[in-house]
């Protein structure tokens, strides 16, 4: 598993732990994740360094690994984008070859909705057979293409291996970080005016079964992990018990690129796109292929995030210092 300290690795490896059936769990990441047990053998490797391929082909050839899990993947938008572009798209490279040279059986990789783009030519549901449309000069989303695609190879490259690609809407939840976390905890949510599209969400409970479910069965192919329903904006921003503050969207994008140059939103200015056009996925063919069916909808999923942060909130109140600390140790 690459990224086994990030959030869905950390817990997707607390959960193989204590399944009988997962003989060893081979964990690849600068820092051990803390869920590591007697399973579990940690490997301090970073994609981005050059010859790591080398290294983890041998590694994967001496562990006799069956199964590659690839989480190696930012959550945010990262002003490191030269990094950002090392770890996704030639760490995938990296990964990919290390994997055929070890003969990998399969390979389970994470990717998202988001890369469909927000157009205001998309249907009401995307499909897996629709084309990833986001902007490809935006290196959050050019990235994470280049790796399905390069996965994508392996799988037709390697007689019999199994590459099997989920996509998750973004992700929800009680202990998640993530932008749109960062977005949804602002007091003043920035909304467009004269937009109101229908949003969709994955609680983190479901992100991680969603994964588990693509380690116990060989099933290849690209999947989209979504919550059941829709919510449209306004009511998202309504039960997060924020106030929606409608900004004009001709200045929408250059004002939001400015503040993130600052380091001072959570997004760059793509981020208005999905503020204004329908990115919604169709989960159908990984409940009927996968046998992936969610826990938790879109609403449940919002209410239990919007939950979690009111309690911050309230405990942001009686201790600020001590919120802060504990925020920026879940966030590190």
């Amino acid at each position: 598993m690459t990224g086994a300290a990030s959030f869905l690795g950390r817990n997707l490896v607390g959960v193989l732990e204590e399944d009988e059936s997962i003989a060893r769990i081979v964990a690849i990441d600068v820092e051990p994740p803390p869920t590591a047990g007697a399973k579990t053998r940690m490997y301090q490797l970073d994609l981005t360094g050059p010859g790591v391929e080398v290294q983890l082909a041998e590694l994967l050839t001496a562990e006799e690994v069956d199964t590659v899990v690839h989480l190696a993947f930012l959550s945010s938008p990262s002003h490191a984008t030269a990094y950002a572009h090392e770890l996704e798209s030639v760490g995938t490279m990296r990964v990919i070859t290390a994997a055929r040279s070890a003969r990998v059986r399969k390979l389970v990789q994470w990717s998202t909705t988001l890369l469909y783009g927000a157009l205001p030519t998309n249907p009401n549901f995307l499909s897996e057979k629709h084309p990833l449309r986001a902007n490809p000069d935006e290196p959050f989303f050019a990235d994470k293409i280049a790796a399905e695609v390069d996965a994508g190879r392996y799988g037709a490259g390697r007689g019999g291996a199994v590459v099997t690609i989920l996509r998750t809407a973004p992700i929800l939840g009680p202990t998640v970080h993530n932008y749109l976390t960062h977005y949804l905890a602002r007091k003043a949510v920035p909304t467009m005016m004269g937009f109101d599209p229908l949003m969709q969400f994955l609680h983190e409970v479901d992100a991680i079964a969603a994964f588990k479910r693509a380690i116990d069965r060989d099933v290849p192919g690209t999947f989209n992990i979504v919550g059941d329903g829709v919510l449209p904006l306004s009511t998202v921003v309504k039960l997060s018990g924020r106030l929606g503050v409608p900004v004009p969207h001709p200045i929408a994008r250059p004002m939001l690129q400015a503040m993130w140059a600052a380091h001072l939103a959570e997004a760059p200015g793509w981020f208005i796109d999905y503020l204004r056009f329908l990115c919604v996925a169709d989960g159908e063919k990984a409940q009927r292929e996968l046998g992936f069916a969610p826990m938790y909808s879109t609403r449940e999923a919002l209410v239990d995030f919007t939950s979690a942060q009111r309690l911050r909130d309230v405990r942001l109140l009686n201790d600020p210092a001590q919120t802060r600390a504990e925020k920026s140790a879940a966030t590190s």
